[in-house]
C-alpha cells in the first residue's frame, strides 16, 4: 500500500478534526490535576467572557458639558461675580437713597423740653389743614345767616355745579344755613358726585320734602319735625290742612339726621388696616407718654400690629401731605373735604405721592416704627374743621 504523504499542502476535514481534538485534549478539566477534558465538558467561561448585565439607569443626555470643566471656569473667573453683583446694587441703592432723602423732607426738631401735648399741636397746627368749610355735625354752616321766612311761598332755583363747587360754597350762595336743604331736595346719596355739569334745584329757605304718607295729618307732620303748621301751610302755599296721599310738601327748617347726612357726605370711615388682627394700645385722650411717664393728650389711637401690613385710605380724598418729621417718622395726610382731614404716622414705607387722589382702600403705606414710636403701630387721627375726632366713633 502506498502511503502518500501531504505535506505543506491543505489538510482535509478529517485532519481539521484531529487538531481540534488535540488542542482539546490538552486542556486541564478544572479542579483535577493532569486531568484530560473531555471535549464534550461544557466550556467554563472566565468572567472576562460573561456579557455584563444591563444597567436600569436611565441614561441622560450630556450635550458635550463637562461639570468639572465648568465648575473651574467659574473659580478661574470668580471676580466677576462681585463685580456683577454690585452693578446690579447701585441702580438698587440709588433709588432707595433718593426715597429716604425724599421723605425726609421738612424735619422738625425735637424738643425734650416739650409735652408730647404740645409737640403734636405745633407739629398738626403745621400739617392739618384747616381750610375746609366750617359745616357742623347736624350741617349746619356756621356764620351763615338767613333772611328768608318760612311765611311766604318756597320758591325753586336752578342751578349747574361749577368747577370748584362744594355743597356748602352752594348753600352760602343761596343763603342757606344746612347742607341737608340741597342734599335732600336733590336726592344726593354721596356729595362727592357733583361734579360739574350736575343739575340742582335749589329752594329758597332751608327745609326738606316729604311726601305724604297714608294716615299722614298736617298735624302730625308738624309734629315730627317740630315746626309749625301755618309755618307748613305759608310755605307750601295750602289753603286747606286736608293733605292727598302721594303730594310732595315741603317742610321749612327741617333737616337730616346725623346718620343720613353723614353717609350723604361721604364720613363713614373705614379701619385703614383692614382686619382685626391690630391691637388697641392707646385711645384718643389723655394717656401716660409711652417714653417719659407723664400723663399728656394722645390726638388720635395707635393700632399695633407687625411691620410691613398694608395701610389703605379710611376714605376717599386728596393727598395733601407726605412727607417725613421726627414725631410721626413717615407720615400720609388725606384732605377728605368738608372739613374732614385724616393723618396716618410712623410708616415704615410710603406708597402714595403729594397731590394723589386716592379711593376708600387706597393703599398708602405699610406699617413701621419711624418717628416718635415704641414699637411698630399705625397711628390714626381724623381732624373735622382743624378738630381732633376719635377715630374709634367713625371707622366701621
Amino acid at each position: 500500500m502506498e502511503i502518500i504523504s501531504y505535506v505543506g499542502g491543505r489538510p482535509d476535514n478529517r485532519q481539521k478534526k484531529f487538531n481540534f481534538l488535540k488542542t482539546l485534549s490538552s486542556l486541564k478539566k478544572p479542579g483535577t490535576r493532569g486531568a484530560c477534558r473531555n471535549y464534550y465538558t461544557p466550556v467554563q467561561f472566565t468572567s472576562s467572557n460573561v456579557k455584563p448585565k444591563k444597567s436600569r439607569a436611565i441614561a441622560l443626555p450630556s450635550f458635550g458639558i463637562n461639570p468639572r470643566t465648568v465648575l473651574r471656569k467659574v473659580l478661574h473667573f470668580w471676580y466677576i461675580l462681585p463685580i456683577a453683583a454690585v452693578f446690579a446694587a447701585v441702580p438698587v441703592a440709588v433709588y432707595n437713597v433718593m426715597s429716604y432723602l425724599e421723605g425726609r423732607t421738612n424735619p422738625i426738631p425735637l424738643d425734650i423740653e416739650e409735652s408730647e401735648f404740645d409737640i403734636l399741636n405745633r407739629e398738626m397746627s403745621r400739617l392739618a389743614l384747616n381750610d375746609g368749610e366750617n359745616v357742623e355735625e347736624d350741617g349746619s354752616i356756621a356764620g351763615a345767616v338767613s333772611a328768608a321766612s318760612f311765611k311766604e311761598p318756597v320758591s325753586f332755583t336752578n342751578y349747574t355745579v361749577k368747577a370748584g363747587d362744594t355743597i356748602s360754597g352752594i348753600s352760602l350762595k343761596f343763603h342757606l344755613n344746612n347742607i341737608s336743604t340741597i342734599i335732600a331736595v336733590n336726592n344726593i346719596d354721596n356729595v362727592r358726585s357733583l361734579n360739574a355739569g350736575k343739575k340742582l334745584v335749589i329752594p329758597s329757605v332751608d327745609g326738606l320734602m316729604y311726601k305724604v304718607q297714608t294716615a299722614d295729618t298736617i298735624q302730625g307732620i308738624a309734629k315730627k319735625y317740630g315746626i309749625s303748621v301755618e309755618d307748613i301751610l305759608d310755605t307750601n302755599d295750602l289753603d286747606s290742612e286736608i293733605l292727598a296721599v302721594g303730594k310732595s310738601l315741603f317742610i321749612p327748617g327741617a333737616k337730616l339726621d346725623k346718620n343720613t347726612l353723614r353717609r350723604a357726605m361721604g364720613d363713614t370711615f373705614v379701619n385703614p388696616l383692614k382686619t382685626t388682627l391690630w391691637r388697641l394700645t392707646s385711645r384718643c385722650g389723655y394717656r401716660s407718654d409711652p417714653f417719659t411717664g407723664v400723663k399728656q393728650y394722645h390726638p388720635g389711637i395707635d393700632m399695633a400690629i407687625s411691620s410691613g401690613t398694608p395701610i389703605y385710605a379710611a376714605l376717599s380724598g386728596k393727598v395733601v401731605a407726605c412727607g417725613w418729621s421726627n414725631i410721626y417718622g413717615n407720615y400720609v395726610i388725606i384732605d377728605h373735604q368738608n372739613g374732614y382731614q385724616s393723618l396716618y404716622g410712623h410708616m415704615s414705607k410710603k406708597l402714595c405721592t403729594l397731590n394723589q387722589e386716592v379711593n376708600t382702600g387706597t393703599r398708602i403705606g405699610l406699617v413701621g416704627s419711624t418717628g416718635y414710636s415704641t414699637g411698630p403701630h399705625l397711628h390714626f387721627t381724623v381732624y373735622k374743621n382743624g378738630k381732633v375726632v376719635d377715630p374709634l366713633t367713625l371707622i366701621k
